[in-house]
């Protein structure tokens, strides 16, 4: 697509285009290349409107807080959509004595999810205030923590696909698993269609006790800022725990905890969690991943699985 596409786009839709936009800002890496072409959708219609006005064969990525996301420092050679801003719409629908829906839009941090429902004295959300990202990115991953997941709550979803056709799928749509989620018309060891993203979900939740929910957010978050550092850039949990062990643990046991390369570090605090201790390059952190993987393959014969996505073209 080249920039006189571009223009003609940005006259007629509504969101925010750009040029070259440093995906450094938009990761929780704080590291990467740029991005060809960016948009800001300003609703649901609006990013309906700008997939239909794509050409075909423009690669596209979704990106909501960047919390499970590294660009390489060659950059995204296609066009970025940021969700977060757009898709932020959080209800919460009164339902009978004993349950409640929630319709979250792709865009809303999950955190802020656990913290609106546990208001409305709504049980069965409260893990979801240690996943870093959004309700988007917890869908498309079946992102989890501290015992919970998030398809484990939702009832239906509403898709996008790239020719700008909205759809509300079920539970029953997708294969899901431990950190995966697959439409069941693809291949179940496909991921979710690379045509297809979520952009709502209703959530049921049970009635609940408020304070209770609140104590145990509180407890889940001093947990996390006990046991991972966040005082640091990060993109959370690098590699997916394989079963019935932790990454963390297989890491550490080769010895690679406080291993570093430029700004990046494999955190000695949490040995499945990689830092950009300053100035990191997407190279830098790329290197430890590889390092850790294979270290973690030689000693116990086993593959760990990344949990984080990489895109774009080296250097």
């Amino acid at each position: 697509m080249d920039m006189s596409e571009t223009r003609h786009m940005a006259a007629v839709l509504r969101g925010e285009m750009r040029e070259l936009e440093p995906m450094s800002r938009h990761v929780s890496w704080r590291a990467g290349g740029q991005a060809r072409l960016a948009y800001l959708p300003v609703d649901v219609d609006d990013l309906a409107a700008f997939l239909r006005s794509l050409p075909a064969e423009e690669p596209v990525l979704m990106v909501g807080l960047g919390s499970n996301l590294l660009v390489r420092d060659g950059g995204y050679d296609g066009t970025v959509v940021f969700t977060h801003r757009a898709l932020g719409d959080l209800q919460v629908v009164p339902g009978d004595a004993d349950a409640t829906a929630v319709t979250a839009q792709a865009g809303v941090p999950c955190p802020k999810l656990a913290r609106r429902t546990a208001m409305h004295d709504l049980a069965g959300a409260e893990f979801m205030a240690g996943i870093p990202g959004t309700v988007g990115g917890a869908l498309a991953m079946n992102a989890g923590c501290y015992g919970g997941e998030t398809w484990g709550i939702v009832s239906q979803v509403q898709t996008v696909n790239r020719h700008g056709e909205l759809r509300v799928r079920q539970p029953a749509d997708y294969v899901i698993g431990y950190r995966h989620v697959a439409l069941r018309e693809h291949s179940a060891l496909a991921p979710v269609a690379q045509d297809e993203w979520f952009v709502a979900a209703t959530f049921v939740l049970n009635r609940g006790d408020g304070s209770a929910s609140r104590a145990v957010i509180k407890d889940l978050l001093a947990r996390r800022i006990a046991a991972q550092p966040l005082g640091e850039p990060n993109a959370g949990s690098v590699f997916r725990n394989p079963p019935g062990d932790h990454a963390a643990r297989l890491v550490e046991a080769c010895g690679l905890k406080g291993k570093a390369r430029g700004g990046a570090e494999i955190s000695q605090k949490h040995a499945n969690f990689i830092v950009n201790r300053g100035g990191a390059s997407a190279a830098d952190i790329e290197y430890l991943i590889r390092l850790a993987r294979e270290t973690v393959e030689r000693r116990f014969a086993l593959t760990l699985e990344t949990e984080v996505r990489i895109v774009g073209a080296p250097l």
